[in-house]
């Protein structure tokens, strides 16, 4: 793990992130407080769209009654 000021980190940004790329991690302090860390991003798999299987029922796509189309619409 490394340390670095804040204005080393801005200097030295592409370094930095090259270092992190590596699998290290850097800790970025304001005077001596640590305030920032950088990391790498796990990968992450690709997935489906959604959570589970549900098939949308076609009534899903029919007109709403008018009494509930009017409550949606704030004219009730």
């Amino acid at each position: 793990m490394e340390y670095v000021k804040v204005q080393y980190a801005k200097t030295h940004l592409s370094a930095l992130i090259a270092s992190v790329e590596r699998g290290e991690e850097v800790i970025i302090a304001r005077g001596d407080q640590p305030v920032a860390r950088l990391v790498p991003i796990k990968d992450r798999a690709d997935r489906d769209l959604g959570f589970v299987a549900y098939p949308v029922p076609d009534e899903f796509f029919e007109p709403l009654p008018d009494e509930e189309l009017a409550a949606w619409e704030g004219s009730t």
